[in-house]
């Protein structure tokens, strides 16, 4: 009997391969592969398919560097930068990355040009592909838009201007434009709802439509099927078709890997820079877009006026109307380019113009040579930014953003800094050393220098920095010890500590040096001697016209020099002679001529005869007593003040003429008064509706516009109002009756008296007229508060000091310059809940003045509104 035949038992598989097919039983992944890779490309491969994969491979990339990215990074005015910084300068291999992602976008605007342009050589989208190619052309339009919602997160010089560019150019759409501004800003200025918005954009919105649309894309390719070469038919493929795979594959594999390494290079040997911080009231600063946007910044200064909108709207709206009907327009199923002339030329002359545009943009930029120092200057900072330590954001104790010492204060470096600001360095390369337009920045200076080259650089500038205005600091070697230590430290916390070397720069001269500068005036009076109010007056005009912005203030020295030597050597004649008519050297550094009356110029001339070296010392001293009889740092307008501090006098005649010329505001327009304050009509118009140089005065307003005309004309401004920056004025009709009734009453009733502000202080009321703006004229003497500032007030001052608001608003924000109105009288008396709108919220008056984003915490803002409700509700000074 035969025995049974023995079948061999199954051979085991191995561990990987029973996994696959387990995974492949219950997803399909054999066949989901196999569909994907053996698609048939008729012709073969070709080295002309690979952009499309290398889109989607940028694409992926982008995507997993900028998850990367978004751990650290928080989408706020405040903390922006400071976490890019910190990506950039403390996260391991965090500028790499950040690198890859820059460049990453540069990378798929090439690679999408490449493909676009493959795509219309080759004829691809005809037969039956008009979809594929619109969704590709949206695809593209997404992709544009990733780089210009991502540009702006950085939040530095060059990403701050560049934004505000592009979203001012989407102004000018007819009709829409102002409500797309404030829809891309999330208001009237860029700030902290401008970044959540586009990073929201960027981050989560954009991305997913490009998921969708890649999804869209991929299907209705693989339905149409690749059109392959340029003589194949589209409809109906005759060549012989080979599968995606393997060669299609290695193909895309390389392209990508070449991407890839040449990403890597750029990232590692030139990383991506990150310039200072955001400041918007850098007006010198120069924005340039991002490459890919320069020709179309190039293109807009063609066009001036209304014909802005035929090269916004127009122009790009008919190019991409041809852009996605494209398919449309050239239906004959001819692909070969030299078949098809006019789309063919059409496409030429795009691409060459926009070729043509950009270089255009960047030549003009050489050729000019103040453009072109002012790009190198800023590259220049940027670098030097780029080289610094990182620096924390810390908020200090008493609200202000602003990095704490985290240790012991170093006695050297606060003599340092005092020396730093006695010898005018801050009026050239910044308050703390990060540079400015005039000067480059100092952060990192002692890693580039030895301690002795560095000396010796200062004792003896090289003829670049003569060039550009330095000159030799002449000092000790004590303080030259701790001015280099003070310089070590910038960029770091350490660096913010209280100057302590200034007052020794304004000691008391000789009294010979005084009997000299006596003789010098050829019989003027000294200062000491000289009228009380004719100092007070040139006082004011030091202020309205800004010259402390270049002087320093009380004259002391700055970007320009200090007055109080230079008085020494001149006569009253001689000094009237140079304000009209400046020098050559004066003119370069920026001096404009003084126009004003003989007697204007007097004063001037006798306020400037004050600010002597003997003068500036009285005052250093009276600062000094201040601060030790109210044990908080002296104010500004102290100092600037203090010359006029001789005038015994005239300050005990103030109180009897302020007294006698103030008046209550009658009861029946107190309710007008109070809406007329509520709604900030008075910073505008000024305290008692008395006009400024920013808006007209109403007095005698309801005369012109009897009965229901100025109803009608508060609720429905003129165009020349709202251009003016007039808004709307939103009430009920019994609160208009009572603006109305207070409005017609302007001229006849004599003004309120203020001599109780909202600080809740009593203040000493001033002779001569009210100072609520810039450009005014009379002999108001600037005092100090009658009572000490409280807390909240000192910490808001130093915020308003820090964020240089008085280089606008005059020494302490009082009385205005020709820049901006005094605070006096016509902020300090709006409600807190209206001033802080105003700050945050900006009005178009306020905008076309140029005033900066107001980017503040709760706490800060808090302190800034208490130091200017601090300040008298009459105009006066304090």
């Amino acid at each position: 009997m035969d025995e049974p035949l023995k079948t061999a038992p199954p051979e085991k598989k191995k561990l990987p391969k029973r996994v696959y097919a387990w995974v492949n039983k219950r997803t399909g992944l054999d066949s989901l592969m196999r569909t994907s890779l053996d698609e048939p490309i008729p012709g073969g491969a070709r080295l002309a398919y690979v952009f499309g994969s290398g889109l989607l491979f940028i694409f992926i990339s982008q995507v997993i560097t900028g998850i990367c990215l978004a751990l650290y990074y928080v989408p706020s005015a405040e903390s922006a930068h400071t976490s890019v910084a910190y990506i950039t300068k403390q996260v391991a291999a965090g500028a790499f990355l950040r690198s890859l992602h820059s460049y990453g976008s540069s990378a798929m605007i090439v690679v999408l040009a490449l493909h676009f342009l493959q795509t219309f050589l080759y004829g691809s989208f005809k037969g039956r592909r008009e979809l594929l190619w619109i969704s590709g052309a949206t695809l593209s339009l997404f992709v544009l838009g990733m780089g210009f919602t991502g540009y702006l997160l950085p939040w530095d010089q060059k990403a701050y201007f560049a934004t505000a560019v592009g979203t001012n150019i989407v102004g000018e759409v007819p009709f829409i434009g102002e409500w797309l501004t404030r829809l891309l800003r999330g208001g009237d200025m860029l700030g902290t709802l401008t970044l959540s918005r586009f990073y929201v954009a960027h981050v989560f919105l954009i991305p997913a439509m490009i998921f969708l649309f890649i999804g869209v894309h991929i299907a209705l390719f693989r339905k149409a099927g690749p059109a392959g070469p340029i003589d194949e038919d589209p409809v109906h493929p005759k060549m012989e078709p080979e599968g995606f795979y393997p060669r299609q594959v290695i193909m895309d594999m390389g392209f990508a890997l070449l991407l890839m390494a040449g990403l890597g290079v750029l990232a590692y040997f030139h990383p991506t820079g990150l310039g200072p911080v955001a400041n918007p009231a850098n007006t010198q600063f120069l924005p340039r877009p991002e490459w890919y946007y320069l020709p179309m910044f190039e293109w807009l200064k063609f066009w001036e006026g209304p014909q802005v909108v035929f090269a916004i709207v127009v122009v790009p709206g008919i190019l991409a109307l041809l852009f996605f009907l494209m398919p449309f327009l050239d239906r004959s199923l001819e692909r070969r380019p030299w078949r098809r002339p006019i789309p063919l030329l059409g496409v030429t002359i795009v691409m060459v113009g926009v070729v043509y545009l950009g270089i255009r943009s960047h030549r003009d930029d050489m050729r000019d040579p103040t453009i072109a120092a002012q790009i190198a200057l800023q590259e220049q900072q940027e670098k030097a930014y780029s080289l610094a330590p990182f620096q924390p954001y810390v908020e200090s104790p008493g609200g202000a953003a602003a990095a704490a010492p985290s240790g012991p204060v170093n006695p050297l470096v606060s003599q340092g800094k005092g020396i730093f600001e006695a010898n005018g360095c801050s009026g050239c390369h910044g308050a703390t050393g990060e540079g400015s337009p005039a000067a480059v920045s100092l952060v990192g200076v002692t890693s580039k220098f030895p301690a002795d080259q560095l000396t010796a650089l200062l004792h003896n500038p090289n003829a670049k920095m003569r060039a550009g205005g330095m000159p030799a600091v002449d000092i000790s070697g004590s303080d030259m010890s701790a001015l280099l230590a003070y310089l070590g430290v910038l960029g770091t916390s350490a660096a913010n500590v209280t100057a302590t070397h200034g007052a020794a720069q304004a000691a008391p001269e000789p009294s010979g040096r005084g009997a000299a500068a006596g003789r010098a005036g050829e019989g003027a009076p000294a200062a000491g001697g000289a009228d009380a109010a004719s100092i007070a007056a040139g006082q004011q005009m030091f202020q309205a016209h800004g010259c402390f912005a270049c002087h320093g203030q009380a004259g002391a020295g700055g970007r320009a020099p200090a007055i109080g030597p230079m008085m020494a050597k001149l006569t009253d004649a001689q000094a009237t002679a140079l304000l009209m008519s400046p020098n050559p050297k004066m003119r370069a550094g920026g001096m404009a001529p003084l126009a004003g009356t003989p007697e204007e110029l007097g004063h001037m001339v006798a306020y400037l005869r004050s600010l002597a070296p003997a003068a500036a010392g009285a005052a250093s001293a009276a600062v000094q007593g201040s601060e030790a009889a109210t044990g908080a740092p002296a104010s500004s307008e102290a100092t600037a003040a203090a010359p006029a501090a001789n005038a015994p006098a005239a300050a005990a005649a103030q109180p009897a003429a302020a007294s006698s010329a103030a008046a209550q505001v009658a009861p029946q327009e107190a309710p007008g008064r109070a809406l007329f304050v509520a709604n900030a009509c008075a910073a505008c118009h000024g305290p008692n509706g008395e006009g400024t140089h920013f808006a007209p005065s109403l007095i005698g307003i309801g005369k012109k516009f009897p009965g229901g005309q100025l109803s009608n004309l508060l609720r429905h401004p003129t165009s020349k109002m709202r251009d003016g920056g007039m808004p709307a004025v939103v009430v009920n009709d019994a609160e208009l009756k009572q603006l109305t009734a207070y409005l017609d009453s302007l001229g006849t009733v004599p003004p309120p008296s203020a001599a109780t502000p909202q600080g809740g202080h009593p203040q000493p009321a001033v002779a001569g007229k009210s100072q609520g703006t810039a450009g005014a004229s009379g002999p108001a003497v600037a005092a100090l508060h009658a009572a000490p500032l409280s807390p909240d007030a000192v910490a808001g001052k130093r915020i308003f000091q820090r964020m240089t608001c008085e280089s606008c608003h005059g020494v302490g924000g009082l009385h205005g310059t020709v820049a901006a109105p005094g605070l006096a009288g016509t902020a300090s008396i709006l409600p807190t809940s209206t001033l802080e709108a105003l700050l945050r919220h900006h009005s178009k008056a306020m905008q076309k003045g140029g005033m900066p984003l107001t980017n503040l915490n709760p706490g800060d803002m808090k302190t800034l509104i208490a130091y200017i409700h601090s300040m008298p509700t009459n105009g006066g000074a304090q």
